[in-house]
């Protein structure tokens, strides 16, 4: 997230991109949607790393509302075009863009677009130092970015 706010910050025309936290601290979920509903954001992303005790469990998956709104369309547009960017970028096999209750994703439903992206295990020996790597995530971060910036043009 950090990445992303970086490489935004250097656009010409940069992006109003909050960060629901600037540091490693634990923020609880709902206060993580109150936040987003406060700001009257424009799109909710959540950034996650998966884990698994398979440790060849592997691949990129993203997540949107198993429920419908008026964002519905909008999030599912999105996670698409974000699975499809960090495919591209990354080289991760693709568990897909799925439904889910998730909490984050509830509580935003109504409020805006919102996608939740797990971007590869880090219980996979190789996904794992694969995202670990400064400059992978730099790489990660352009991707977002750009489907970002392709959502907010549509």
């Amino acid at each position: 997230a950090n990445a992303i706010l970086k490489l935004n910050n250097e656009l010409k025309k940069p992006l109003d991109i909050y960060l629901i936290r600037y540091s490693d601290t634990l923020i609880s979920l709902s206060d993580r949607t109150k936040l987003a509903k406060a700001l009257k954001a424009d799109l909710f992303i959540s950034l996650h790393c998966n884990h698994s005790d398979n440790p060849n469990a592997r691949g990129i998956e993203v997540f949107v509302a198993n429920s419908n709104s008026q964002y519905s369309e909008d999030a599912t547009w999105l996670a698409f075009q974000s699975q499809a960017a960090l495919n591209k970028e990354l080289g991760f096999d693709s568990r897909g863009v799925k439904f889910a209750n998730f909490q984050v994703l509830r509580g935003t439903i109504d409020y805006c677009p919102a996608v939740l992206i797990e971007l590869g295990f880090l219980s996979n020996h190789d996904e794992g130092n694969f995202i670990s790597e400064n400059n992978n995530i730099e790489h990660i971060a352009l991707s977002i970015l750009s489907s970002i910036q392709k959502s907010i043009e549509l």
